[in-house]
């Protein structure tokens, strides 16, 4: 089967007939002429055979250049990846996308207090751009849209690492075109160390008992093909999980405690991440970073961008699976929406013998409690705008004061699935809805699920990086929303300067 490719519209609010009209994504073939009741309810709980050994995403190879700064190399090219999945009969290839490798991407890693260049090469057929999600940096570093990558050109990057150990990752964010890029398999993790996590005693072996987990749906037709004809309102919504780009992969277990950082990668879906027996985990990190103490329980919600480390106790001899039970959406139709869904994702096999970690420590890391806040900014999000705006290239929708602490005030208007993302910033949730959050949302943010009529009150500093030309962005996470318009711009400025104009609209 050919790939079929048109061209996206501008992301403007449209009617439900257009979205569908516009499902059409690049190399992604239509398998029919597309729903958005999210097809049912979905479950592979049980029905998924653990036969093959969990990817573990290549750490990127750096170097110390002569301006002393660690240099990476990442180079998005065309490829193919086999799934292998049950309903690739053939056992055909799916074409994809990749960063050094046809799917996917290798994971980062750098130390706070390293200045990092990342040289990032585009050899596919049209511009890409690389988002460091979770990331504290210059904004004209920060890869969104006004930071296209033109094919055949190198885009270098060059920052310093100042804050805490976290798991981050990187994806594109072309405006219009981020749902399309990343279902392709652009995206990997980014992970940050520092001296406050080193000193802990956690599981930090890369691969072996600390496992990067980045979790994706996918629709795979028979002849290999990525399906984007099943969406929620949310948009692409997979009758499968991948991890690491593994369908029912399987990790054999060497210790008594593995730490997991999972990412939630998926375009629209939601999860609900528990291990099948109901075992306590230790949640030990949140996107920006560790909490001030582990927070035991069975169950943590990701939507996607989201990030959670927990830390799971394993005995000898034993098989356990990770699944993901339906999540609470909140929403009027959580089955269209993937709300009722089910997933088997990961089988944990431990060794008849296990290496001994130490307890997850009482206490991991202190955080410092932002306020008082001199500024609040209130976002409504309704059918695919912010406060009533679409998206404009051009447009600078919020000015902010370098070295200011703001309360932005968010809420979900309607009854469907919406999330918030920040870039630059790692917040801290004030409240929700008028009470104080729960401990799984005590640490650092950079996104949240937005339950619909719930008021939640983020708390963030805006420090070190100002340039009133070039914006970050703030927007909704689901990429199909994204892409839609629901984001965005705001730049920082100096006490006294203005919002200047932003770049070119890259013809979108």
């Amino acid at each position: 089967m050919s790939l079929l490719r048109t061209r996206r519209p501008r992301a403007v609010a449209v009617s439900l007939g257009v979205l569908v009209a516009s499902a059409v994504g690049l190399g992604v073939v239509l398998a029919g002429c597309g729903s958005f009741d999210g097809g049912g309810v979905v479950s592979t709980v049980g029905a998924v055979r653990f036969e093959t050994p969990l990817a573990i995403p290549p750490l990127a190879p750096s170097t110390i250049n002569e301006r002393g700064e660690r240099e990476f190399e990442l180079v998005a090219q065309e490829g193919s990846h086999n799934f292998g999945t049950a309903s690739s009969t053939n056992n055909e290839s799916t074409a994809t996308w990749g960063f050094n490798q046809g799917y996917l991407g290798p994971t980062l890693v750098a130390t706070r207090g390293e200045r990092v260049r990342i040289s990032v090469e585009n050899r596919l057929p049209e511009p890409t751009s690389v988002h460091w999600h979770g990331m504290h940096l210059p904004a004209k570093m920060d890869g969104g849209p006004h930071q296209p990558i033109a094919e055949w050109a190198v885009w270098s990057p060059t920052w310093t690492i100042d804050q805490p150990a976290a798991t981050l990752w990187y994806h594109p964010h072309l405006h219009g075109e981020t749902e399309e890029h990343v279902t392709r398999g652009l995206a990997g993790m980014f992970l940050l160390r520092d001296d406050v996590e080193g000193a802990l005693a956690l599981p930090r072996e890369y691969g072996v008992d600390d496992v990067p987990v980045m979790v994706q749906d996918i629709r795979v037709g028979d002849d290999g093909s990525l399906h984007t004809d099943v969406r929620g309102f949310g948009g692409l919504l997979g009758d499968q999980i991948a991890v690491n780009g593994t369908v029912g992969p399987y990790f054999d277990v060497s210790t008594d405690r593995v730490r997991l950082r999972i990412l939630n990668a998926s375009p629209a879906r939601v999860y609900r991440f528990g291990m099948e027996d109901d075992r306590q985990l230790a949640l030990i990190a949140t996107d920006g970073g560790l909490l001030e103490a582990p927070y035991l329980t069975s169950a943590v919600q990701l939507s996607p961008g989201e990030r959670a480390e927990v830390v799971v106790r394993m005995t000898p001899g034993e098989t356990v699976a990770l699944r993901s039970s339906p999540p609470d959406l909140g929403v009027n139709n959580a089955e269209g929406n993937g709300g009722s869904d089910a997933f088997d994702v990961l089988e944990l096999r431990a060794a008849p013998t296990l290496e001994s970690r130490a307890q997850v420590p009482d206490v991991l890391a202190p955080i410092e409690r932002l306020g008082p806040a001199t500024v609040e900014r209130t976002f409504r999000f309704d059918g695919m705008n912010i406060n009533n705006e679409p998206m404009k290239m051009l447009h600078i929708n919020e000015t902010v004061t370098l070295g200011t602490t703001e309360v932005w005030a968010v809420r979900n208007e309607q009854s469907q699935p919406h999330s918030f993302h920040v870039h630059d910033v790692q917040f801290q949730v004030q409240s929700v809805d008028g009470s104080t959050p729960g401990a799984e949302l005590s640490g650092w943010k950079d996104t949240i699920y937005l339950r619909p009529g719930v008021d939640y009150r983020l708390v963030m500093q805006f420090t070190d990086y100002s340039d009133p030309n070039v914006p970050y962005m703030y927007h909704c996470h689901l990429l199909w929303h994204e892409d839609r318009g629901m984001m965005g711009q705001f730049v920082v400025v100096r006490r006294g300067e203005r919002a200047g104009e932003p770049p070119g609209d890259h013809e979108h």
